[in-house]
């Protein structure tokens, strides 16, 4: 043996912080050959097909690669892998089992539902926005949220009272956004225009307050912080560390506006409405609105007491990315595709004529019945509302297709992605064509749930789909009826990952007038 050798040995023997890193490096080793493609301490799940991953940390580097497309990184995943159930480990992140089977979609939100909520990781990244509202709910919470709330979606409602607002919007939009848009030829953002109607409508319908976001040229503040703050919840469940991530950029930039401002205008907002509310209520002379808030604050909470303003600020959050987000979206998505595919538009038109006449425009009740059989799932199946949802498992579990499930696992849907499936949809699943929909003597068919959950399944099915369908149809039909939209040429159109499916850049569009 050299005498550097020798040296070198009595060097790192006498020298702790030299012996310390080997013995550190010694251990990773040892770790990296263990956990050779996954994250550390993530068990094997040989029994699940995997997403290739590094030793130590798994999958992290291919989910902050894509993490601006993470819903076609999902649906081209599923397609490279050949297997409808995969196991993806991250470094950071729990390990999530996901599946784009849809009998195993369906067994999760309908067989055995009361095995699977939320889950610690999701109620972390939610609480500052969402607080203990519906959507971020599981339990007795969501119990006596969901009974109060379905009180109000009832027949006489949509007929009478909640198709007379949405065509209160609709005129305004018309008279004031789009004619002046065919007189001037200016551009507009007609994703911008339907988060606006959107939010003054269920404002309104929703808790009686006249926002007037239509009528402003620039998003109201509690508009933009909420979108902010959702962006940013999204983010904390994408990318590991966000404790540590946040309380970094209050120091290292601190110019930028935080989640904590964000969080605090939404809190003002909501807040106020809900004083303003409760201060009317003691008035002598205060007439019922029946409207949600009305409803909650008559209501107890799962422990039957009167809720509390941070109760009621809650599920006002709550329903507002129910009542806004989800629709306005729908609508942006529709009317793209309709511009992209010229002839199933025409063929739209045509039959929106033949039903809606020039004299039940402004009847509520007349319109309604005129649009209520209409239907409104292609563009959900391709553009979904919630693009991806995650579970938690309260028991070991074994699913349909054989997968077992172990406490404490967390499993995942990607209806973005199963939409796009050939496994799931046929070879034009990437396809836009509202036709499939239909049998050969043109009857609707009835798909399983589990394919399009859309709005979810079960006893947790979104209780606002047909509010929410009925707001759709209104404004396709009658925006169809009047004008011609064009896209602006070159405009990039693609989605924002978010917890809904925004688009990025929103949708330019030119207006005219359609020939009668």
């Amino acid at each position: 043996m050299s005498t550097t050798s020798i040296d070198l040995r009595r060097l790192v023997k006498d020298h702790p912080i030299l012996s310390a890193s080997g013995a550190a490096a010694a251990v990773i080793a040892a770790l990296a050959a263990k956990y050779n493609d996954r994250a550390v301490f993530h068990p094997a799940r040989t029994d699940i097909a995997r997403y290739p991953g590094w030793p130590l940390i798994g999958n992290l580097p291919m989910l902050l690669q894509y993490k601006d497309k993470i819903y076609d990184f999902f649906a081209e995943g599923f397609d490279e892998i050949h297997s409808p159930t995969i196991y993806l480990s991250a470094l950071g992140m729990p390990m999530q089992i996901g599946t784009s089977d849809p009998v195993n979609v369906e067994y999760i939100l309908k067989t055995n539902f009361e095995n699977y909520e939320k889950g610690p990781t999701f109620h972390n990244a939610m609480n500052d926005l969402f607080g203990h509202g519906i959507f971020n709910a599981d339990g007795e919470q969501w119990k006596y949220q969901r009974k109060t709330a379905a009180n109000i979606f009832n027949v006489k409602n949509f007929r009478d009272h909640f198709t007379a607002v949405f065509l209160l919007e609709l005129q305004y939009m018309r008279s004031d956004i789009f004619d002046v848009a065919v007189e001037t030829g200016q551009e507009l953002d007609f994703h911008d225009i339907m988060y606006k109607f959107t939010l003054d409508s269920f404002i309104l319908l929703g808790f009686g307050v006249d926002l007037g976001a239509l009528k402003q040229e620039e998003k109201t503040p509690f508009a933009a912080s909420f979108d902010a703050a959702q962006l940013n919840v999204f983010e904390r469940l994408l990318v590991p560390g966000w404790t540590i991530r946040e309380s970094l950029a209050k120091i290292l930039v601190p110019w930028k506006t935080s989640m904590g401002h964000h969080v605090k205008v939404v809190d003002q907002f909501a807040r106020k409405v809900v004083r303003d509310r409760i201060a009317e209520t003691s008035h002598p002379d205060y007439v019922e609105k029946g409207d949600l808030l009305s409803r909650f604050i008559q209501t107890t909470n799962a422990e039957g007491q009167t809720l509390s303003e941070t109760e009621l600020r809650d599920i006002l959050v709550n329903f507002v990315i129910a009542g806004r987000d989800t629709t306005a979206q729908a609508l942006s998505w529709t009317f793209y595709e309709l511009m992209m595919h010229v002839d199933i538009q025409e063929k739209l038109v045509k039959e929106i004529f033949e039903h809606i006449t020039d004299d039940i425009e402004d009847d509520p009740v007349a319109l309604y019945e005129a649009i209520k059989d209409m239907k409104f799932y292609e563009i959900l199946r391709l553009y979904p509302s919630v693009p991806l949802n995650q579970k938690y498992a309260l028991n070991d579990d074994v699913w349909p297709d054989g997968t077992k499930i172990r406490k404490g696992d967390y499993v995942a849907w990607c209806p973005y992605a199963m939409g796009r499936l050939v496994g799931v949809w046929g070879q034009d699943a990437r396809l836009f064509r509202p036709e499939r929909w239909l049998n050969d003597n043109g009857d609707l068919k009835r798909m399983p749930q589990g394919q399009w959950p859309a709005f979810h399944a079960g006893p947790r099915v979104c209780l606002g789909q047909n509010l929410a369908t009925l707001e759709a149809l209104l404004t396709i039909s009658l925006l169809l009826k009047r004008y011609k939209f064009t896209r602006v040429p070159w405009h990039n159109v693609t989605y924002q990952v978010s917890l809904t499916l925004p688009m990025k850049m929103g949708l330019k569009v030119y207006v005219e007038k359609r020939p009668q």
